[in-house]
């Protein structure tokens, strides 16, 4: 028996080591190679680690992705590392991003032009911003003329919303994207609006 807790203590150990030398997400088959274990069962034993991580209240945790596992600092101690550590990028998602992020993650793959005849104006800021917070990235071209970019969310969008996958997104109707199509038309009478205000 303590041969077998030795093992798994080993094992646990060589995962964490995995984790934490590589600094970002890890998939899972590639640490079933590290321990000498198939994927399933490899599964079961990051999940029983993230399950003592929690217990014992430490400052970091793993966090579970697609078909990935991470190593990272918990949320609540971030008042903290900014104390030692260069202050890790903070950023406002405004509705104009929000709804564009939404209708990305949603559609993806999906165009910029896409983007425009769902929320009917343009999308180039909120996309290039998107991008530049590294929630959004591309990832294709689409066959047809012009090849123009396509785009889909990236797994920092699943760590900040806290989702494993997209299939784990509620389900989104034909209403929520009519609404985003309304919102945009609005900003563009207030623009107008602004700037005729300004012109007098």
């Amino acid at each position: 028996m303590d041969g077998e807790k030795m093992d798994i203590q080993n094992i646990e150990a060589t995962i964490e080591a995995v984790l934490f030398a590589m600094g970002e997400s890890v998939e899972v088959d590639k640490i079933a190679l590290a321990i000498n274990h198939d994927v399933d069962t490899t599964k079961k034993i990051v999940h029983n680690m993230m399950d003592k991580y929690d217990a014992a209240d430490r400052g970091i945790k793993i966090i579970e992705l697609e078909n990935s596992f991470q190593l990272c600092t918990k949320a609540e101690f971030y008042e903290n590392l900014i104390k030692v550590a260069s202050q890790p990028r903070k950023y406002t998602l405004t509705d104009v991003l929000l709804e564009t992020l939404s209708i990305i993650a949603y559609k993806q793959p999906i165009t910029k032009s896409e983007i425009e005849k769902i929320r009917g104006v343009s999308c180039e800021h909120a996309v290039s911003k998107l991008v530049e917070y590294g929630l959004v990235v591309e990832v294709g071209r689409l066959d047809a003329p012009g090849r123009p970019m396509l785009f889909g969310t990236t797994e920092s969008f699943l760590r900040s919303f806290g989702v494993q996958s997209i299939e784990e997104l509620p389900v989104i109707n034909a209403d929520v994207l009519e609404n985003f199509k309304e919102e945009a038309e609005f900003e563009i009478e207030a623009d107008k609006t602004e700037q005729m205000s300004l012109d007098v």
